[in-house]
């Protein structure tokens, strides 16, 4: 006797185009923030580069805001993916070779072009009064949530004194590395700064607590 493969819902197809397009409208908002900056990323622009209709777009993100609010949280889904995805495959926690691994993967996100996209909308942010609330609560989240995977990837003990001040400080670091390469990719000069960043995280979280003075 066959098997008998369930009937699909007449909805099944339709909610699949819907989601296609969503992530369709969410990608080309990435793409224009990045290349394109604020003022140059509107809703026809990101539907035109999206393949689809400007009343397609609005049905999915009702004001300009609501879509690249939601491109930026897009954006830090996808970078706690790719990092999440550098923990199946790790030396040893506690090992120096894992502590220069995710910093150099940490830093790697912030330095491409999803922090560029989401660096446009804080920059629009601080001068749009409709983004600035909605922008600050997004960041508010993805740092915290930043910090969580970080202190997970590398095995921290946040009671340790210094430890958790060092990993917020690798954040901080990555987001001026990102900064700075937005005007020239200065590629040793920020090889040097991560070996010396992995060499003092690894101190605190292997000795004891605060980095050497």
């Amino acid at each position: 006797m066959g098997t008998v493969t369930p009937a699909r819902s007449p909805k099944e197809p339709q909610q699949e185009r819907s989601r296609a397009t969503r992530r369709a409208l969410l990608e080309a908002a990435v793409s224009c923030l990045a290349e394109r900056g604020w003022s140059g990323s509107t809703v026809s622009v990101v539907a035109e580069r999206a393949g689809v209709s400007r009343g397609a777009a609005q049905h999915h993100f009702r004001t300009r805001e609501d879509l690249f609010t939601a491109a930026v949280e897009h954006v830090a889904e996808k970078r706690r993916s790719a990092l999440k995805a550098v923990a199946h495959d790790l030396p040893p926690a506690g090992s120096a070779a894992r502590t220069r691994i995710v910093v150099e993967e940490i830093v790697s996100l912030y330095t491409g072009p999803l922090f560029r996209a989401a660096l446009h909308l804080w920059v629009a942010a601080s001068d749009e009064e409709p983004l600035r609330d909605r922008v600050t609560a997004l960041e508010a989240r993805v740092g915290r949530e930043a910090h969580r995977t970080a202190v997970g990837l590398l095995g921290a003990d946040e009671s340790v004194s210094g430890v958790r001040e060092t990993v917020q400080g690798l954040l901080d670091m990555s987001r001026g590395l990102g900064l700075a390469t937005l005007l020239t990719d200065d590629k040793p000069r920020r090889e040097r700064v991560v070996a010396q960043w992995a060499r003092i995280l690894d101190t605190v979280l292997n000795g004891g607590g605060q980095p050497p003075s």
